[in-house]
């Protein structure tokens, strides 16, 4: 399948396709996104001072893959599709061998994210976006509903509580990223813009897929739509990769970090919190319930290592 040539997922500074990504997400982010009406009932009255109730110009931005959810939402997209016939067994192999790289690594590769994204324009080539949109719905209940990490959750909920909007960026489709953040009850997705005419994939992107600066292309234009400070504004990511989206924002949070944003966050000062082990991390400005859902999140991890040596 013929690479797109243009797609450089190693740059660090943004590009003028970059801007073109982020602030084609954010438009796509607005229009798409609703007010939260999730109530998991998480109670954050012990962490008063952060997220601060009632800020307006403050919001939460949330990578999807390892942070939110275990493993990366356009791989489980492509068992879903496989599923339903859209493409030969050869290429379910490429998408299994992926993932498994993905969560065994647990970091982003930029050549199999790349593979991945190439493979999906043209599985999804000459569908109707409603038509995809339909089957993420069922695609979240098969495979991504209980990948959710808890301890994240609770962080996303304790923002929702705050009165705060709450986004998910990712460099899944945008389609994919939105029946997420509504299944979550979050505000709407930040993700990768496919184009499509009279409601048709064409099997081009607008600009390239949000990764990297193109993340923090579209928080800031997002921010600037909705008139959010970004100086009060959090961000939560597991990748090196979001390090200039966690640049932009005053309270950047490393979660499940790789090695090098581990490594980049102990420098910084940021907070950290991991929950595929359980293992606490720094604890200040981070909502109690936190603490619960990374119980949960490492009796999770625990369990499905348990499966897989069986």
């Amino acid at each position: 399948m013929a690479a797109l040539g243009w797609l450089t997922p190693r740059r660090r500074s943004a590009t003028a396709r970059s801007v073109l990504a982020g602030e084609a997400s954010a438009e796509a982010a607005r229009k798409t996104s609703q007010d939260a009406v999730a109530d998991s009932g998480v109670d954050v009255s012990e962490e008063p001072e952060f997220p601060v109730l009632g800020d307006e110009q403050a919001a939460a931005f949330f990578d999807l893959d390892n942070t939110v959810m275990q493993g990366a939402a356009l791989f489980h997209f492509g068992r879903g599709l496989y599923k339903r016939k859209f493409f030969e067994t050869r290429d379910l192999a490429k998408f299994a061998w992926q993932q498994a790289w993905f969560r065994l690594a647990g970091v982003e590769d930029p050549e199999h994210m790349q593979d991945a994204r190439d493979s999906a324009l043209s599985i999804v080539k000459g569908h109707r976006v409603s038509e995809l949109m339909s089957i993420g719905e069922e695609i979240y209940d098969e495979y991504m509903a209980e990948r959710i990490w808890p301890g994240t959750r609770a962080l996303a909920q304790a923002h929702l509580d705050a009165g705060q909007k709450v986004w998910l960026v990712t460099a899944a489709p945008v389609e994919i990223a939105t029946v997420i953040a509504r299944r979550l009850g979050l505000t709407g997705a930040l993700g990768t813009v496919a184009e499509s005419v009279d409601g048709v994939y064409t099997g081009r992107l607008v600009g390239e897929p949000l990764h990297g600066p193109a993340k923090a292309e579209a928080v800031r234009a997002l921010a600037a739509a909705e008139g959010l400070d970004l100086s009060r504004c959090a961000a939560y990511s597991d990748s090196h990769n979001d390090i200039p989206m966690l640049s932009l924002v005053g309270h950047p949070y490393a979660i499940n970090p790789d090695t090098k944003l581990r490594k980049h966050a102990r420098a910084q000062d940021w907070r950290l919190r991991d929950y595929r082990t359980a293992r606490k991390a720094a604890k200040v400005g981070l909502p109690a319930a936190a603490g619960v859902g990374a119980v949960a999140g490492g009796t999770a991890a625990a369990i499905a290592l348990h499966r897989r040596r069986r």
